[in-house]
């Protein structure tokens, strides 16, 4: 159904009765009155009545076959967020179902979190989300259906909003959709997230697409004929479908092969669906006898099925005038899992329960949550970003077991999915026989024998030596393990010095209710902690003997108490420490992060804390230990403090046409900035590139310069030195 078209309730019940030959209709006419009325008066941003959102969620429940329970919790599904619905009335109402449903799908509101970043409320929100969904997959169901049909109408919020929920989709949500199965919904959220986050190349690519549609309208109809020739000649039931691949996909395979379109194989595609998986190998076998395979692009994913349980045969093949094309090969039971993945899975009892734990596609969800225990919430969601790209690379043990890995993953990532220890001691290993070191790629159909020793202990580089969330997550947990004994002992070390300037020993003040009280105060369990955070440069040794030795005199202690501090600068008066004012704050020099931009701050041994932005390349090593991270935040009068202006670099890339320049300047001098310095050069293939210093007062002001130089005619690229990955 489409989704502008209005959709009633009868809609959803006769396509629940195709499935569910007796539903439970009293509880979705009752959800349906309940949800209607409690969001009458309510708009979208769109201006249409809000209740459409919930009914439009309820029919793609309805589409993907889920049961009565998971189709009435998405027609409730924002009473508890968006109305003054209470949880005691949802089970007064429809039952403990119904209502655990609900209040797994609605988010933690600012004023009832406990948190202090927005970016550590999103993280808990979705760690809950998690939690929820491995008790009970509806959960994450009626959610991806949630977020798809906001994505269909995200057109009516704000520039920004639109590119921060297409790239938090993209990033989080689709390939959720992708390990969980559900091929329909990824395909949609990945289309509809490109043209938000990269409206140029998707408004070109869409034009290319339809001038090869167009023209390949006869390729579809002789190739499709050839085909269900084929099978009628040789008695197999089954049908043929034409398509052409999805925006997205086919963008993705320009930018990694950096080949035009002509190149990408399977721009046109057929879909081949039969009754047994016999019948596939047949088919198979008669399209290679009628077209040429492309070689390496024949992939088998019934003998060996993809982690999300998708099975089909896939082949690339030389049609008529050499133009190659791809064809799908499944049985319908394969297709109906290929579109709904584990919701076509799903197994009912009149109680409610669902898909078993046992579901590798469950178990899944549970190891995003371990691999990422104890993790920051930055690290906590960057590493559920790295263990949701999908699972392409399939090895063997030596007694033919198979692992599954992301593209990129190493032996070091073999050797962790083993074992922990095997991964902590691993110095190589033989592939196919052949001796191979830790950094050497996996590929299809290796057989990975891993060597240890005992002498071996990871390190920081090996950070970059892997591919997989599991191994990156078992490596960082040993490296803070270790960070922290070394930290335990210098702290130990700087205690115990100041502790003999008094003429005190440490060991009479060690054990004591007066101890005790300091690590209460500094929100401390241990005193092993309290050494750590002495070794880290968290605390100093003077200000906790001030806190244990009150009786020295009042000069002395003053002394001790009042830390020598460098004199005031406008951009440390414009930074702080969350929960701390006595730090020293700085701006970065590498990144020079803006007011207003997402930014992270890192203990420095004896120079405070030095704030990155969030996208600076540093960040990513300054990782290594992640116990110097420490929460930072702009002060709330930081934009209109009346701080200097902020130097920023830009480079550009442009056709090289009359006007640029002045066009470029107009747009700076529109937005209120100045121009410092300019460097243009032109290319003998009309392309120009340009290299521009200008002052900016915040991030905000920045991202307008950079939206509208983006947007005039002709140029190509557009960005803030240094940080390409900043603006998606």
């Amino acid at each position: 159904m489409d989704s502008s078209a209005k959709i009633r309730i009868e809609d959803i019940l006769n396509r629940v009765e195709l499935y569910r030959p007796d539903p439970d209709e009293d509880l979705l006419r009752h959800a349906y009155v309940f949800a209607a009325n409690r969001h009458q008066g309510q708009v979208r941003r769109s201006g249409e009545a809000y209740f459409i959102h919930p009914l439009t969620v309820a029919w793609m429940l309805a589409e993907m076959e889920l049961d009565e329970v998971a189709i009435a919790a998405g027609l409730l599904h924002d009473l508890l967020e968006d109305t003054d619905t209470t949880t005691e009335e949802l089970e007064l109402e429809f039952g403990p179902d119904v209502t655990r449903l609900v209040e797994a799908l609605t988010k933690l509101s600012d004023f009832e979190s406990s948190f202090t970043s927005r970016e550590a409320t999103e993280a808990e929100n979705f760690r809950r989300l998690l939690l929820a969904s491995m008790d009970d997959v509806r959960v994450i169901l009626v959610k991806l259906a949630d977020r798809l049909h906001n994505m269909r109408t995200l057109s009516f919020l704000r520039p920004d909003r639109q590119v921060a929920i297409a790239r938090e989709t993209l990033d989080i949500y689709a390939p959720i959709a992708n390990r969980l199965g559900i091929g329909s919904i990824k395909m949609e959220m990945e289309d509809l997230c490109f043209r938000y986050l990269h409206p140029k190349e998707w408004g070109r690519l869409e034009h290319e697409i339809k001038d090869r549609a167009d023209a390949a309208e006869r390729w579809f109809a002789e190739i499709r004929g050839i085909i269900e020739g084929l099978l009628l000649t040789n008695g197999i039931k089954g049908t043929v479908h034409g398509r052409v691949k999805h925006m997205y996909s086919v963008y993705q395979k320009l930018r990694r092969q950096e080949v035009d379109m002509a190149n990408v194989f399977d721009f046109l595609a057929f879909r081949v669906i039969v009754e047994t998986v016999g019948d596939c190998y047949g088919v198979l076998g008669l399209i290679h006898q009628q077209w040429p395979p492309v070689p390496g692009r024949m992939k088998d994913h019934i003998a060996i099925p993809k982690p999300n349980a998708y099975q089909s045969l896939h082949t690339t093949v030389l049609g008529p005038e050499a133009h190659p094309f791809e064809i799908q090969i499944r049985t319908w039971d394969m297709h109906k899992i290929a579109e709904f993945g584990i919701a076509a899975h799903w197994s009912y009892k009149e109680n409610g329960s669902g898909a078993g734990s046992e579901d590798s596609r469950i178990s899944w969800l549970r190891s995003l949550l371990d691999n990422s225990e104890g993790a920051s919430p930055r690290e906590f969601l960057d590493s559920i970003k790295v263990d949701l790209y999908p699972d392409d690379v399939y090895c063997f043990t030596p007694r033919g077991d198979v692992f599954s890995f992301p593209r990129g993953a190493t032996i070091l990532d073999f050797a962790y999915r083993v074992h922990s220890e095997v991964g902590h001691t691993c110095v190589g290993g033989r592939v196919n026989s052949r001796w191979v070191p830790l950094r050497t790629e996996l590929r299809n159909g290796d057989i990975v024998e891993i060597s240890t020793s005992p002498q071996q202990q990871p390190h920081h580089d090996w950070l970059n030596l892997v591919g997989t969330n599991r191994a990156r997550s078992k490596i960082r947990s040993w490296l803070k393990r270790e960070e922290k004994k070394r930290a335990v002992e210098v702290g130990r070390k700087l205690i115990e010095r100041e502790f003999r300037k008094t003429g005190v020993s440490w060991r009479k003040v060690s054990g004591t209710d007066e101890l005790k009280s300091v690590l209460s105060s500094h929100g401390l369990s241990k005193e092993e902690d309290l050494l750590a955070a002495l070794g880290f440069g968290r605390l100093a040794a003077p200000a906790i003997i001030a806190q244990l030795l009150p009786q020295e005199d009042e000069a002395a202690e003053d002394e001790v108490l009042t830390p020598k501090r460098e004199p005031s600068t406008a951009e440390s008066q414009a930074l702080e420490v969350t929960g701390d004012a006595d730090f020293l704050v700085y701006v970065a020099k590498c990144c020079k992060p803006l007011p207003g931009e997402r930014i992270v701050g890192f203990v420095t041994r004896g120079k405070g804390v030095a704030v990155h932005s969030r996208t600076c390349p540093n960040v990513k090593n300054l990782m290594y230990h992640p116990e110097r991270e420490i929460e930072v935040r702009w002060a709330s009068d930081a934009a209109t403090s009346g701080a200097s202006p902020n130097q920023v670099e830009l480079d550009m890339v442009f056709d090289d046409r009359s006007g640029m320049l002045a066009a470029i300047s107009q747009v700076i001098s529109a937005e209120g900035s100045d121009i410092l310095s300019c460097q243009l050069r032109t290319e003998h293939n009309d392309r120009g590139f340009g290299a521009m210093t200008i002052v900016v007062r915040d991030a905000e002001q920045l991202d307008r310069i950079l939206r509208r130089l983006d947007n005039i005619n002709g140029m190509r690229r557009v960005e803030r030195r240094g940080q390409a990955t900043a603006r998606a």
